[in-house]
């Protein structure tokens, strides 16, 4: 059995680290790691206590970045690890995994530890990614050890829940599309209240199903500051006073039996055994792994007729040459397929002309957040649809395909959102530059990674985390990406005007090297 297990595991792991997905989230999470962890020459720091900062320690470091790395990693990890089954049925491959004599239990075990140790070589590449930021911008000695042991407190846990919940949500017909999706990030915000339930440095009983750490981050940090005024995350502090330093050792023995219980974790693998369909055709089928059954399938569902408003446009970009009639053409496919585009942009339309100003940032909140889901399938439904050979042989190749999506992306973020940007440009104009720059910029990371990974799920993680991160930070510029926090300032719309740019570029690029292949 355990040879068995360990090829398994093997192969599962060597089949995620050969896509260019991994490549992406490789460097997603350099890039992050460096950009959560503010330079105190900037007057943030990562740490801040009664207005103190905290000194980059290797406790203060590894505590920081392991907690915030749990808001990352405990969202982005489950959509990165989830969908090997629903690609087994597109392949094929599932009905000869079905007929083997690999038992349920072996072959979904087997499938957790490839996913447990993928996520597990992404932690580590941002626990290394630490350690060379606190060679460069730390106080005191570098103690790898000390990382270690935070990040094992912290991030383990997470990792095999995370992955637990992806071999579920796999095992389940029900749960293999976006329905699920929606799910896990629920349950992920409401690990995020479990912070507020300690309210001390002893942690009750209860907090052994906070898999993602924060509660003991937070109870670590009280037995420290006993009650003081505390920030985790990039913060403002007072120059004037003294910096503080954290111990090295901040974890009570409880603590640390309560993360070490982490076995907890794998309850989800024990219905998922139960539940596992084993690629039967009587319990799943192919285009069942692609079945909307998000609330929004259930809209597009009632809202079927409004989509004969969109054959006009159809008819059009037919009679248009060129890449204009193809831009065209995708975006009446969005409407054909999603219907409550069309009713999304009109309230948006009609909240444009008579809401009052106030009302226009909640506008926007909501229409990018319904914006971000749409577009984070266009890249990727030509190949969920098994017609991505037949749409390269369109004018123009692979290469030009890659642009007319991400025009049609931006196409349709104007569409919702145009109407706010012309109103505000009047009174507004920074903002509404603002929004124009974020639209283009999220338009082209979701074409990026939707053509790179050939999966919606790592741009809408990363999106979803990003705005639900926005939302909370109301005062920073860098995170006000379509400009409806208000805080956003010309730094951060050329920011957002370059990321967007040079993601254009790379995936243009990436999509012609192809081509040339």
């Amino acid at each position: 059995m355990l040879p068995m297990l360990r090829a398994l595991a093997l192969n599962e792991v060597r089949l995620r680290m050969r896509r260019s997905s991994t490549m992406v989230a490789l460097l997603a999470v350099v890039a992050l790691s460096w950009a959560m962890i503010a330079d105190p020459a900037s007057g943030e720091a990562l740490l801040v206590f009664n207005k103190a900062r905290v000194l980059y320690t290797s406790s203060a470091l590894a505590l920081g970045s392991a907690a915030m790395g749990a808001l990352l990693f405990g969202l982005g990890g489950f959509y990165l690890v989830r969908g090997r089954m629903s690609e087994d049925l597109r392949s094929g491959i599932g009905g000869v995994i079905g007929t083997t004599p690999v038992g349920s239990a072996l072959f979904l075990a087997g499938r957790w530890l490839g996913a447990c140790a993928y996520l597990g070589a992404l932690v580590a590449a941002f626990m290394l990614t630490m350690l060379v930021l606190h060679a460069l911008r730390g106080d005191g000695p570098l103690e790898p050890l000390v990382y270690l042991q935070t990040y094992a407190l912290l991030l383990v846990p997470m990792v095999f829940f995370a992955a637990s919940c992806a071999i579920l949500f796999d095992s389940w017909a029900p749960l293999m599309g976006k329905g699920g999706d929606v799910l896990f990030f629920v349950l992920w915000v409401a690990q995020l209240a479990l912070m507020t339930q300690g309210g001390s440095s002893e942690l009750p009983a209860r907090m052994v199903f906070d898999f993602s750490g924060l509660a003991v981050s937070v109870a670590a940090v009280q037995g420290f500051v006993n009650g003081a005024d505390f920030a985790i995350g990039s913060s403002k502090f007072d120059p004037a006073l003294a910096p503080l330093a954290l111990p090295s050792l901040l974890w009570s023995g409880r603590m640390m039996a309560l993360r070490g219980s982490s076995a907890i974790a794998l309850l989800p693998l024990l219905p998922a055994w139960w539940l596992f369909h084993r690629y039967s055709p009587d319990r799943v089928k192919p285009g069942r792994a692609r079945l909307r059954r998000s609330p929004l399938a259930l809209l597009n569902a009632a809202l079927r007729p409004l989509a004969a408003l969109a054959l006009p446009l159809m008819r059009q970009a037919a009679r248009m040459p060129g890449l204009a009639g193809q831009v065209l053409a995708d975006l009446a496919l969005t409407f054909i397929i999603a219907p409550s585009a069309l009713l999304v942009a009109v309230l948006c339309a009609l909240a444009a002309l008579f809401a009052p100003a106030a009302a226009l940032a909640p506008v926007v909140m909501a229409a990018v957040a319904f914006w971000g889901i749409l577009v984070s399938d266009i890249s990727t439904r030509d190949y969920a649809a098994v017609t991505e050979d037949l749409s390269g042989t369109v004018s123009g190749g692979v290469a030009l395909r890659y642009l007319r999506q991400y025009a049609a992306s931006v196409l349709l973020g104007l569409l919702l959102m145009g109407p706010v940007a012309l109103r505000w440009s009047f009174a507004q104009p920074l903002r509404a530059l603002a929004l124009v720059a974020g639209v283009a910029c999220l338009s082209a990371l979701a074409s990026l990674f939707g053509r790179c990974g050939r999966s919606a799920r790592l741009f809408l993680s990363l999106f979803l985390f990003g705005l639900y991160v926005a939302v909370n930070a109301t005062t920073a510029p860098m995170l006000d990406a379509v400009g409806f926090n208000g805080a956003a300032n010309l730094h951060s719309v050329a920011m957002y005007a370059l990321v967007g740019t040079l993601a254009l570029a790379g995936g243009y690029l990436y999509n012609a090297s192809r081509l040339a292949r």
